[in-house]
């Protein structure tokens, strides 16, 4: 499920996600994403809705987004409650590279 943007910007998410769940992905067959998903079609409801998983997702998505930003233009973290979870986040949850590097591994800033 994703929350609502507008009407192109839904229509396009949901393409992408047909397409994933179709083609795949760069390291993941298509039919893999679909063994593990619930539904082929991605449901989307705006935030009127107070969908409580979508909050959860909210609490989470911005602070590693602004954990990523900062990272990127070599900023320092603000002492926020977000960064509190960004921590937390990059603690026990960022994937590692073999070398134990974030960056291209649980740090990723696409185009």
């Amino acid at each position: 499920m994703a929350e609502s943007r507008g009407g192109r910007e839904d229509r396009r998410l949901k393409d992408s996600f047909s397409r994933i769940c179709h083609d795949g992905a760069r390291f993941v067959r298509g039919d893999v994403f679909c063994a593990r998903l619930t539904s082929h079609q991605l449901k989307v409801k705006t935030k009127a809705n107070n969908i409580a998983g979508l909050q959860l997702a909210d609490l989470v998505a911005h602070p590693s987004y602004r954990y990523v930003l900062c990272r990127r233009q070599k900023t320092a973290q603000p002492k926020t409650f977000g960064a509190r979870i960004a921590g937390i986040l990059v603690d026990t949850k960022y994937l590692r590279g073999p070398n134990g590097t974030l960056d291209g591994w649980g740090c990723k800033w696409l185009p």
